[in-house]
């Protein structure tokens, strides 16, 4: 016999149901990842990524439910390799280094991006000189020595020879040297140092840059020891726009964890104010969605920028 007992029984039992599920569901994927790691393409130097990075993941691993370990990166190629291997879940790229994942076949998938503070998402390629040399465009540059990044940067290479090329500039022969320097604050050191005389980097706007980052901590100063200042660097030529490099996921995460990933990264701003503010500086405004197919354009200038390597 049907009671009012049994009815409100069979309604507790059905609403439990999802419930019941959503947390089987949570078990099982934490059974065959009791631990995630998140790679990030080197920016600045191992210590101050750790730095920026270490408290921000001790959040995200609480609200994720399980640990969440960073990989200190020495390369771009090492990242994307990471997560060829399925060895790094969740990856910080570079919108050319993604890009690169994407050419050579790695199963992975764009869900964010930073969102700048004037709520933007995009940045710019820079050619930065001393303020106290004669330079005032490439052109003035011939026979100079010109510093990148990384091959698989985007605004500390393959953006800046897409640019050169519109210039019909081709760096190895207009300049005496092209060099490689690992990283973004290398590149502006070497620059500083006068091992290069003009260098590629990334900048957001005057307040926000790899330049603005490392006049913070107080890593340039001249041979006298005297600290630098921003007005010791002058910008001689912005590319277009780049759009902000994602945070990238293997295509094989389940998708509640993948939900959760990107839903504690949202919440970050608000649940994690001092964590997320060390990212950036406080420059940052949060983080916005974003989908593997934005990333198509950054594709083609990757393959056109091979193009011109094979070329040459």
């Amino acid at each position: 016999m049907i009671t009012r007992r049994s009815l409100f029984a069979t309604a507790a039992a059905v609403a439990a149901t999802p419930l019941l599920a959503s947390v089987a569901s949570a078990q099982s994927w934490k059974a065959a990842y009791p631990e995630l790691t998140f790679a990030i393409v080197p920016a600045e130097n191992a210590a101050g990524v750790m730095d920026r990075w270490t408290p921000f993941l001790a959040y995200l691993s609480k609200e994720i439910g399980t640990p969440v370990k960073l990989r200190v990166a020495n390369d771009y190629a090492a990242v994307i390799e990471g997560q060829r291997s399925g060895n790094v879940h969740i990856a910080n790229y570079g919108a050319a280094s993604f890009a690169r994942a994407r050419i050579i076949g790695v199963k992975t998938e764009a869900v964010l991006t930073d969102m700048n503070g004037d709520g933007s998402d995009g940045y710019y390629s820079v050619f930065y000189v001393l303020a106290k040399s004669p330079y005032q465009k490439v052109a003035d540059l011939k026979g100079k020595n010109l510093g990148l990044v990384d091959p698989n940067s985007t605004s500390g290479n393959n953006m800046p020879r897409f640019v050169l090329n519109e210039m019909k500039i081709k760096p190895d022969e207009f300049f005496s040297k092209v060099v490689f320097t690992g990283s973004h604050e290398n590149a502006v050191i070497a620059l500083a140092q006068g091992q290069v005389d003009i260098c590629a980097n990334a900048w957001t706007n005057e307040q926000s840059s790899t330049l603005t980052q490392m006049l913070t901590k107080g890593m340039l100063k001249f041979a006298d020891g005297k600290p630098m200042q921003y007005s010791d660097f002058r910008i001689i030529e912005k590319s277009p726009s780049i759009l902000n490099g994602p945070y990238a996921l293997l295509e094989d995460l389940p998708a509640d964890l993948k939900a959760g990933i990107v839903k504690a990264f949202k919440d970050a701003p608000t649940k994690a104010k001092t964590e997320f503010a060390r990212l950036s500086d406080g420059q940052n405004k949060g983080f916005e969605d974003m989908t593997t197919a934005k990333y198509d354009d950054t594709v083609k200038l990757v393959r056109f920028v091979d193009s011109l390597r094979k070329a040459s």
